[in-house]
């Protein structure tokens, strides 16, 4: 990031954000808020799910597994995608493809179908969070970038919100059809709001065309991407935060918190719900701190690891049948900081990459913590079976992750932080010689 960026200045070229800015990153969010509900819709009924397939816990984390799979392999192409043809046409088709895969899942006879419809659902899924970013990056000035990031993380885990206090209470009033049926209506709703107001790009910062080049073009953004120290970074950086609470918003919380922990499901659904504003809360704190103080992005990064591996070894390893509440409420806080945190990452590839290459590099990123939260769900899974349904054993595995995440975020810091110093001072020398 130039310093221009970090003085709070606009830089040459930036686009002017305002209210129109707004009004079309709202629309582009809209999609992404959908999204989040269909895709952690199964965290609240992960119970009724196996109770209706009749499987195990090792098929029911395939349901999440084959999702974030999906998920996970499309980041790369997403952001191709996305460079390629721009936001309104990722958006749209990923619409379509979420939007079927939900309405799939509600009509599902049988395991396989619901497994390939949450495979669908995936897909467009993983067209949505790295349109968004992009589309961030079109509409507000590059200063805004980091607050813009955490604001659309932010109402992510809004759907989230959604999902353990609205879904949850359908899928237990109207029945498993009606609800996941009735929820894919949002995503028509916000289809018709896609193809009538969003628009890629203010008029007078059109990005450069990209000539076709095929492979050589895919390639080639590809390898530049990941050659950026800050990319890898990032990618590390979101592979370590994210996947312990996406791990248990997305399956596994609601049966550890009541099977492990002998609670209602009413009270986990409430524990659940406490993630999602700790969530939203926090990521508003580090949105502003980051944007204030550029240097306090990996602080805040390994901070957030050690506090979530800290209140899961004392959770785990309580001296008792079950921890006290005041404990797994504690957790559960600390759980929602690492949306927030995982979002650190894009602040690390961002000011790596120039502004025809931030979707691959987004993509690189997103990958990270997708593919910790697949293992963990598989892990978890296996765990789980092969014990005796032992949670302790099972989320142990979440420290495995971690140690591996922290040893290349060490490894890669210096790089990074040398690389983005040197694009600091080429960024100086080309503000200072810009025309007026």
């Amino acid at each position: 990031m130039s310093s221009a960026t970090s003085a709070g200045k606009t830089l040459p070229g930036d686009p002017p954000g305002g209210r129109r800015a707004i009004a079309v990153w709202s629309v582009g969010v809209a999609v992404y808020f959908v999204a989040v509900i269909f895709r952690t819709s199964l965290g609240v009924a992960g119970l009724d799910a196996a109770d209706r397939f009749h499987v195990n816990a090792s098929a029911l984390s395939t349901f999440s597994i084959v999702q974030l799979l999906v998920y996970a392999g499309m980041q790369i192409p997403v952001g191709l995608l996305v460079d390629r043809l721009g936001t309104k046409k990722v958006l749209g088709i990923g619409v379509v493809l979420f939007t079927a895969g939900q309405l799939g899942f509600a009509f599902s006879p049988s395991y396989g179908m619901a497994l390939a419809s949450r495979a669908l659902l995936g897909c467009g899924d993983a067209m949505t969070f790295i349109s968004v970013l992009r589309l961030g990056t079109r509409w507000f000035p590059a200063r805004r970038g980091p607050m813009v990031a955490q604001l659309a993380g932010l109402v992510g885990m809004a759907g989230n919100l959604v999902s353990t206090l609205v879904l949850a209470r359908l899928l237990h009033g109207i029945g498993w059809t009606a609800a996941f049926a009735g929820s894919a209506l949002a995503g028509v709703a916000v289809f018709v709001l896609l193809l009538l107001f969003l628009k890629d790009h203010p008029e007078g910062h059109e990005p450069e065309p990209l000539p076709h080049q095929g492979a050589a073009y895919v390639r080639r953004q590809i390898a530049t991407s990941w050659r950026e120290p800050g990319t890898r970074l990032g990618l590390w950086v979101h592979f370590t935060t994210q996947f312990p609470a996406m791990v248990f918003l997305l399956l596994w919380g609601m049966p550890f918190l009541v099977e492990a922990q002998g609670l209602s499901r009413a009270t986990a659904g409430g524990l659940l719900t406490l993630v999602v504003v700790s969530n939203m809360t926090v990521g508003l704190v580090y949105g502003q701190i980051i944007a204030r103080h550029h240097a306090a992005r990996l602080p805040l990064a390994l901070g957030t690891v050690g506090a979530t591996a800290f209140l899961w070894a004392a959770t785990l390893a309580y001296p008792a049948d079950h921890a006290p509440m005041w404990l797994l409420v504690v957790l559960c806080t600390v759980l929602g900081a690492c949306g927030p945190a995982s979002m650190i990452g894009f602040d690390f590839a961002r000011p790596a990459n120039p502004p025809e290459r931030q979707g691959t590099a987004s993509g690189i990123t997103n990958m990270g913590g997708f593919v910790a939260s697949m293992t963990t769900l598989f892990a978890v899974g296996v765990l789980l079976d092969a014990t005796g349904d032992d949670y302790t054993v099972a989320f142990s595995s979440v420290f495995v992750l971690q140690a591996v995440g922290v040893s290349q975020i060490l490894r890669l810091r210096k790089r990074a932080a040398r690389r983005e110093r040197e694009r600091l001072v080429t960024s100086r020398v080309e503000t200072v010689h810009v025309p007026v």
